[in-house]
């Protein structure tokens, strides 16, 4: 017979180990992305590295007032940003917005938008997936 820490242990195991094995929405979206990444070469992975030099770096294809993601949401993704009309933007970090990136659809739609006005193009899987990986560290 078990002793009573160790059953304990194991009842508290049986709950916890199935939650994380079925991940959630933010881990859906990102296998997701991943085996879209797959299709194409040199897949290894997201790296919150890149993520980040996403999230900052300032590029010549969208539109003229957002050059980069940090024109809107903040060179902090913990902090608010703001549009260039004024209208606030909730954190794009999930330790200071915890609600994010849990509704693929939203996800989806604000990728397509805010890609489209910084890049100028739609993200690769592997952006998203990059920048993702990023904001779920923050």
């Amino acid at each position: 017979m078990l002793n009573r820490p160790l059953s304990i242990a194991l009842a508290a195991l049986s709950f916890i180990l199935p939650a994380i094995a079925a991940g959630g929405p933010r881990e859906d979206l990102l296998t997701r992305y991943a085996a879209q990444a797959r299709s194409g070469p040199d897949f290894s992975g997201f790296s919150s590295e890149r993520g980040q030099v996403l999230h900052t770096r300032k590029f010549g294809g969208g539109k003229p007032d957002t050059p980069a993601c940090t024109s809107c949401h903040g060179p902090d993704p913990r902090r608010p940003g703001q549009t260039p009309a004024g209208k606030p933007i909730d954190p794009v970090a999930v330790s200071a917005s915890p609600a994010r990136y849990t509704d693929p659809a939203k996800v989806e739609k604000w990728f397509r938008r805010n890609c489209n006005e910084v890049l100028g193009r739609e993200c690769t899987a592997i952006e998203k997936g990059d920048w993702l990986t990023y904001m779920l560290q923050q």
